[in-house]
């Protein structure tokens, strides 16, 4: 019981960091671009930039950036998912070989 316990706490965390990561890194850009723009002379380049994240956002969310986000996000959690159960069961398949 104790393996299966210890299976489902790593594909949950693996699950909510996979999760977060693209949020973060978005909001990060997105923050960055921001204070960037009150800088004299930056603001039409940062303020295209943005602009260019948020439709790229718009393309995966049928037309709303915070929609395309959240399927990017559940999208990198699904793979994160996968690629930890992955990562477990040659983890045990190593461990009954040796």
């Amino acid at each position: 019981m104790s393996i299966f316990t210890n299976f489902l706490r790593s594909v949950l965390l693996t699950i909510i960091f996979s999760f977060a990561v693209p949020m973060f890194l978005v909001g990060g850009i997105l923050l960055f671009l921001t204070f960037m723009g009150h800088l004299p002379g930056l603001q039409n380049v940062t303020e295209a930039s943005a602009t260019r994240v948020l439709h790229f956002l718009a393309i995966f969310g049928s037309g709303t950036a915070f929609r395309g986000l959240l399927i990017i996000s559940l999208t990198c959690s699904f793979v994160g998912a996968l690629f930890d159960t992955y990562a477990y069961y040659r983890y045990q398949i190593l461990r009954i070989d040796s």
